[in-house]
């Protein structure tokens, strides 16, 4: 089903279930969460413009021995086929562009989208729609389309069936199809983002010094008039501090704060839903 990464090497990464065999994942069979989560409230993505990503984008691309082709563009993207979904296995692994994969956030693999990219699904037996953000590769089965976070499958009712017929339409920033789809919904591009914000984590960086980690959390909480913290976790048997911008105000816009942790060197900030 998944994921490449394009690492600095230039040797290529195989994760998810493209590469079972991989000892980097604890979990052999994938899986929802241990415990019951209540996801009917955890937003759409927010379409914006971002350019494309470092990683995760070279094309072609070969995954067990398949030849793929990444689109120079999102726009003008549609496809209808089958949905698959992906969780507990992969949660806290990076992703093809580099991020960190979290099931709880509206997100979604795809062979040959550029990364990111926006697209709208549509379980095409109930109708039910999600918007996502296109952060990894996959799946590489045949006769799939994407492969979706476990919120969007929760989002979609797709969960105990595994797969979904599906209808995948991108949505690309500027060219109108985002104010349509907020209009559509009653909202603003503005309100929009910063409703979605409210309350939600925005991860900043992951740190190994402790004392570093402190120093900018405080600077960027002053900086940003945005509460700030440090959350100790632990990674591969290293002890790391991720800075976060926690809870949001919603003050400002998702597209600004990420612009102004770009300019101070931090371009991967990227949202957390849950814990």
């Amino acid at each position: 089903m998944k994921r490449l990464l394009i690492p600095l090497c230039g040797v290529l990464l195989l994760s998810g279930c493209a590469s079972k065999e991989s000892s980097r994942y604890s979990i052999k069979q994938d899986r929802g969460p241990d415990r019951a989560v209540d996801l009917s409230r955890v937003p759409d993505a927010v379409p914006r413009y971002e350019p494309h990503s470092r990683w995760g984008n070279k094309s072609p691309y070969q995954v067990l021995g398949k030849r793929y082709y990444v689109l120079p563009t999102a726009e003008g993207y549609l496809e209808r086929g089958t949905a698959s979904w992906y969780g507990k296995k992969f949660h806290g692994h990076t992703t093809s562009n580099g991020e960190v994969y979290d099931m709880y956030e509206m997100s979604a693999a795809h062979k040959s989208l550029p990364l990111p990219s926006y697209v709208r699904v549509t379980n095409l037996d109930n109708r039910r729609q999600v918007v996502v953000r296109v952060n990894d590769r996959g799946p590489f089965h045949d006769q799939r389309v994407i492969d979706l976070s476990y919120a969007a499958a929760y989002r979609l009712g797709m969960l105990q069936g595994g797969t979904a017929r599906v209808e995948v339409e991108a949505i690309t920033p500027g060219s109108g199809s985002t104010t349509q789809l907020l209009a559509s919904q009653g909202r603003s591009a503005v309100s929009s983002d910063r409703a979605a914000i409210t309350g939600r984590t925005l991860q900043v960086a992951a740190l190994s010094n402790v004392d570093n980690a402190q120093r900018l959390a405080e600077r960027l909480g002053a900086q940003l008039q945005e509460p700030a913290k440090v959350v100790a976790t632990d990674r591969g048997g290293q002890r790391l501090y991720r800075v976060q911008l926690a809870p949001l105000t919603g003050k400002h816009t998702l597209n600004w704060l990420l612009q102004q942790l770009s300019q101070a060197g931090y371009p991967g900030a990227h949202l957390v839903d849950l814990p």
